[in-house]
């Protein structure tokens, strides 16, 4: 007999490879609004990591399982075109994080990062996008403060959904995740995992 996980495992890599395949049809001038498309299709997953329908493990696996297929263009040069950026490994960089979080964080905590890593990366990202679309600069290179406000205002809602703080204590741990998407030292895909990693240690 299967496991009892592997029909929500399942449930859930469907979502992903929708996404996949939805973002192929849209082509490679979407690239970046796809990526996030993309980022947005692991929420099921999380929430049934959350709901403790699929193990930490499982997930952790999956995760880590997804950043090597992404790896390999990469390493061959043969990114794919409709949502991989040439010497940008930021979606790699996501999965390999999404494997590790779970791993190391108590459920509703790791919860609250993953959805901050999918959602409010997500959105931010999106917006980011159509404004420079908008305003006629490189949407591949630039942040901008409607992004960040975006990103803000869902980390903001998650806080309060799943954190266990003070009202204080969740407005400072979206601030922070904010200030970590948007400084440009360190991808944000490994900035915001780790951020929110080292803040654990707050609450």
């Amino acid at each position: 007999m299967l496991p009892g996980w592997v029909p929500y495992a399942g449930i859930a890599a469907a979502f992903i490879l929708l996404a996949i395949g939805l973002t192929k049809r849209l082509g490679p001038e979407w690239a970046w609004v796809n990526r996030k498309i993309i980022h947005f299709s692991i929420v099921p997953a999380v929430l049934m990591f959350y709901y403790g329908k699929i193990p930490p493990e499982v997930f952790s696996g999956a995760a880590f399982a997804f950043g090597l297929f992404q790896l390999w263009p990469h390493l061959k040069k043969r990114e794919f075109s409709w949502y991989q950026i040439e010497h940008n490994y930021g979606e790699v960089f996501f999965a390999f994080s999404a494997s590790v979080v779970p791993m190391i964080l108590p459920k509703e905590y790791a919860t609250a990062l993953l959805l901050a890593m999918a959602i409010s990366d997500g959105v931010t990202g999106i917006i980011r996008h159509f404004y420079f679309k908008r305003h006629g600069f490189n949407v591949k290179l630039r942040k901008h403060w409607t992004g960040s406000l975006a990103y803000l205002a869902t980390a903001l809602a998650i806080a309060f959904l799943l954190l266990d703080a003070g009202a204080m204590g969740k407005i400072g741990w979206a601030v922070v995740l904010t200030l970590a998407e948007y400084q440009g030292w360190l991808d944000d895909n490994l900035a915001v995992p780790l951020v929110g990693s080292v803040l654990f240690l707050l609450y």
